[in-house]
């Protein structure tokens, strides 16, 4: 990793090891919800030690404790060097899931709920989020991120996203208006990394931790944590920023340990070594 920082839309400088709110009001999103109490102090806490970019979305949360709120609540009045990103399109069912897909008239309420949530006159990032919990369908993006080309436009967005797409997808976004991140379930699709690397687009992967349903490889992860005296948990965020300078790293908790010893990995060095047993 040559550098800790990335700038962000070409104006917003954030720290490449951020934080993801998704576990500040539940561990799951058909678990039960965890203290609001806990969810400030974890925000209070990730700021102090360095962060300045949280992702977050309007669907985090349930049974009244959301993760919008539990931000707003903790972090306000904001810094000014705070990078607030969120995302829209998914649509909670009766569960809890967020298993429905917004159409293009739902996305301006989506995005204004976000602004009231979080307490904002302009949100840094939007993502467009597409398709469920599976992988890009391929499918048409263009009528929904032109909604969201309109609002940034007119001064509600400062920078757009997309989350969950393939090339084809990417390339339809940016064909209407500049893409600053791309956000996508972690992968080796190294080839969208390296066009989001070329165009100065920032990767960002959710699930880098596996997320609770992608498991790691903790064999090769296990051999370098232990010549390191670091965690799996470590590694495997140190590697993901030695991938490449364009990609964030966004690892969520709603613990205070599990807070710091995420964060503690912005300090892990790999070497060439560390870096061949990891990558096999």
């Amino acid at each position: 990793m040559t550098t800790k920082t990335f700038s962000l839309g070409g104006d917003l400088t954030v720290n490449r090891l951020g934080f993801g709110a998704m576990r500040l009001a539940m561990g799951t999103f058909d678990g039960p919800t965890r203290a609001p109490e806990n969810g400030v102090a974890v925000l209070r806490r990730a700021v102090e030690l360095g962060v300045n970019h949280i992702d977050t979305a309007g669907f985090y949360g349930r049974e009244g404790v959301w993760a919008n709120e539990l931000i707003r609540t903790a972090l306000t009045p904001y810094r000014d060097d705070l990078v607030i990103a969120t995302k829209v399109g998914p649509l909670l069912a009766p569960d809890g899931v967020p298993s429905g897909q917004a159409t293009p008239d739902q996305l301006r309420g989506l995005v204004e709920a976000d602004l009231r949530s979080l307490g904002l006159d302009r949100l840094d990032l939007v993502y467009l989020r597409v398709g469920g919990i599976t992988g890009p369908g391929g499918e048409s993006i263009a009528e929904r991120f032109a909604v969201l080309a309109e609002l940034r436009a007119e001064g509600l967005i400062r920078h757009l996203g997309v989350s969950n797409v393939d090339a084809a997808q990417l390339a339809e976004a940016r064909a209407i208006a500049p893409v600053a991140a791309v956000q996508n379930a972690y992968s080796d699709d190294m080839g969208l990394l390296a066009e989001c690397e070329e165009a100065g687009i920032a990767y960002v992967p959710f699930f880098l931790l596996g997320g609770g349903r992608d498991p790691l490889d903790v064999e090769r992860l296990g051999k370098v944590a232990a010549r390191l005296g670091a965690t799996t948990a470590q590694v495997q965020i140190a590697l993901l920023l030695a991938t490449s300078p364009s990609v964030l790293a966004i690892p969520g908790t709603g613990a205070l340990d599990h807070l710091a010893e995420n964060l503690a990995a912005n300090e892990l060095s790999l070497s060439e070594e560390d870096l061949s047993d990891l990558r096999g």
